[in-house]
């Protein structure tokens, strides 16, 4: 059986400003960008965070461990993250809680419908939205006595872990262009765009997936995603 590494959420070492002390986070992302900014919003909360890119690495940590708090991506490279949500939800040794994550706002219902107790629209920047997400899905019993601070602050991932992330996906599509890959694709460029606020490749990754979707020809619109991949990775467009 895992066992859990967090006392519940009330200690002493929470503060106004740091709420999650005592807590661990497991965050099931393939994006190491937006996984950056999770794990800034974690280390100005209070709390310990771990990361699995994978279900199957997701799974590995859930066998050693049960943390206070998963948020699960729902485009991993190995499966939907709804499967893995449907399973945490329907556990006995319940996760108190479960947060689906994505750039596509249409997948929530479905996350919802497996068990999520909430959603993360991505991008994940704020400060007083994650702790919210997190603290109003808490059991009532494990929440942090007093008054919080709640603060309008943004986080700013490292703009290195973008570029790595779209070297990746460069990688991916020179691999494969065949339908399951392009369905991975466009689903997380078009999640690290929104993240990053690159408009032109958010554009260029949801045409790539219409133009996919419908059966029309790919050409021009894998051209056009392959070419701002390659600006991006050689520093030629500001981010």
């Amino acid at each position: 059986m895992p066992i859990s590494l967090d006392p519940l959420p009330i200690s002493s070492a929470i503060t106004n400003k740091r709420p999650f002390a005592g807590m661990t986070v497991l965050v099931v992302e393939d994006s190491r960008f937006a996984s950056e900014a999770v794990r800034l919003l974690c280390l100005k909360s209070g709390a310990r965070i771990r990361r699995a890119d994978s279900l199957r690495a997701a799974r590995r940590h859930l066998n050693v461990y049960l943390p206070t708090v998963v948020i699960v991506d729902l485009g991993l490279p190995d499966g939907s993250g709804i499967e893995l949500i449907e399973r945490l939800a329907q556990a006995t040794q319940r996760i108190p809680v479960i947060l689906a994550t994505s750039g596509d706002d249409r997948q929530f219902v479905a996350a919802s419908d497996a068990g999520a107790d909430g959603v993360l629209a991505k991008p994940i920047a704020s400060l007083a939205v994650f702790q919210a997400a997190v603290l109003d899905n808490l059991p009532y019993d494990q929440r942090p006595r007093g008054l919080r601070v709640v603060t309008n602050e943004i986080v700013e991932p490292d703009p290195i872990a973008f570029r790595d992330d779209l070297a990746h996906i460069a990688d991916v599509l020179t691999a494969s262009d065949d339908d399951k890959t392009l369905d991975y694709v466009t689903q997380f460029l078009t999640g690290v765009a929104r993240s990053a606020h690159d408009d032109d490749l958010e554009n260029a990754a949801a045409s790539l997936a219409a133009r996919h979707s419908s059966g029309g020809s790919i050409r021009s619109d894998l051209a056009r995603v392959a070419g701002l991949l390659q600006e991006r990775i050689e520093g030629r467009q500001a981010i």
